[in-house]
């Protein structure tokens, strides 16, 4: 009967965290059971996987420690007004369960996020007791990801970044006045304030002589389309977020309506393109140079679902092209539609050895019709006509799909 009941458990509070998209295990600090002399790894394969937006494919046990909650935020199934199944592990059952899915190989580690419970420190505290009883009890090397409640006290949140990986504290929206709204509980600088302890705690875990401290970053999330906030809204407080708080990643996660959901919210669910183009504008700040309020080419405010955004913003300042491989600065090549950071480097290594021509530019690239109206290489300059034509879009744009009746 009780493995029945873990079981229920299981079913719900696994289902009830599948909304929290911000868990990837990217730049976590190597552990091997080989040198820890306990078991798991957070290298390898298991069989259970996930996709992490930049296509890695990883597996974690994603859970919460449970759906009760005291917050009643309009755009969250978890709410304290809805009505859904509630479940709560002990800690005893989510470490042992973590070790049971380990040995299986069903998993690499560890996601762990909750509803709050009584009081933020009482439930981030038994969030940590997991993790600390996974790390000094059982000699667990896998990866842990802590969701922190924001609010939290600074020692338990200094306590999360001993045993984790990597830690995270949601945002929510891109804006403090629809957060006021749809989360009237949460606070915008409660949460900030959070974010910022995670910071301090991993700019003094950068000595070599402190703890380590969430080696793999913080990280953060972002619902889009449950609000009016608009695509230039989004990454401008990306961008604050990223150099205000160092965070490793923005997740986004497209809004998708639920069960009994309030009125303020939206009918129907946000693009699930949105959310990729986000995230290739998200690439562009990150490692091609772009300001935030750079990306977003359209007057209302929204990416291009058609094309990507690099190939959007090339397209509105065409004044900028044709570019020459031979000669061109990094970071202008950065902006050439097709070439990414490692072709750029490529191509830059090669022409300090000879002259590249389109066939050499092939080589370098699989995108090669894309960039080809914007550069110029030894045997190879575009027309006016072609870099001016008017049908250039659609040229380059991905050719339409015909949905699978049966999909």
């Amino acid at each position: 009967m009780e493995q029945m009941q873990l079981r229920e458990k299981l079913r719900i509070l696994a289902d009830a965290a599948k909304y929290d998209a911000s868990c990837s295990s990217s730049g976590g600090k190597k552990r091997d059971s080989v040198v820890s002399k306990g078991i798991g790894s957070n290298e390898g394969m298991g069989i259970c996987h996930s996709y992490t937006p930049d296509g890695r494919c990883v597996s974690l046990l994603k859970i919460l420690l449970t759906n009760q909650c005291l917050y009643d935020c309009a755009f969250c199934i978890n709410r304290r007004s809805s009505n859904v199944p509630r479940a709560k592990f002990t800690v005893e059952e989510l470490v042992q369960l973590t070790l049971d899915f380990y040995k299986r190989n069903y998993i690499e580690g560890l996601f762990l996020s909750s509803g709050i419970v009584k009081s933020h420190d009482e439930t981030m505290e038994e969030m940590t007791r997991v993790a600390k009883s996974l790390r000094d009890e059982h000699k667990f090397a896998g990866y842990i990801h802590l969701k922190l409640i924001a609010g939290a006290s600074p020692e338990l949140i200094a306590e999360a970044g001993r045993y984790a990986d990597r830690v995270s504290v949601n945002v929510e929206l891109p804006r403090e006045d629809t957060l006021q709204t749809l989360a009237p509980e949460k606070r915008g600088d409660i949460i900030r304030k959070s974010m910022a302890r995670v910071r301090l705690g991993i700019d003094e875990a950068s000595d070599l002589r402190a703890p380590a401290f969430a080696p793999a970053g913080q990280s953060t999330q972002m619902i889009v389309g449950a609000d009016g906030s608009d695509d230039r809204d989004i990454l401008a407080a990306s961008r604050q977020l990223y150099s205000s708080y160092g965070l490793k990643r923005v997740y986004y996660s497209a809004f998708s309506p639920i069960p009994d959901s309030s009125a303020r919210l939206p009918l129907q669910a946000a693009p699930l393109m949105r959310e990729h183009r986000l995230y290739q504008a998200d690439w562009m700040m990150r490692f091609y140079g772009f300001a935030s309020d750079e990306i977003v080419t359209g007057a209302d405010g929204l990416l291009d679902l058609a094309i990507d955004p690099k190939l959007a913003w090339a397209l509105a300042h065409r004044e900028t092209f044709p570019v020459d491989v031979n000669t061109a600065e990094r970071e202008v090549l950065l902006r050439v539609p097709g070439l990414g950071v490692k072709s750029i480097d490529k191509i830059i290594a090669a022409r300090r050895h000879r002259t590249l021509d389109l066939e050499d530019i092939a080589r370098l690239t699989r995108s090669l019709e894309k960039c080809r109206p914007f550069l110029i290489a030894r045997d190879w300059r575009p027309s006016l006509s072609l870099t001016d034509d008017a049908s250039l879009r659609a040229k380059l744009a991905p050719a339409a799909q015909q949905l699978d009746l049966f999909a």
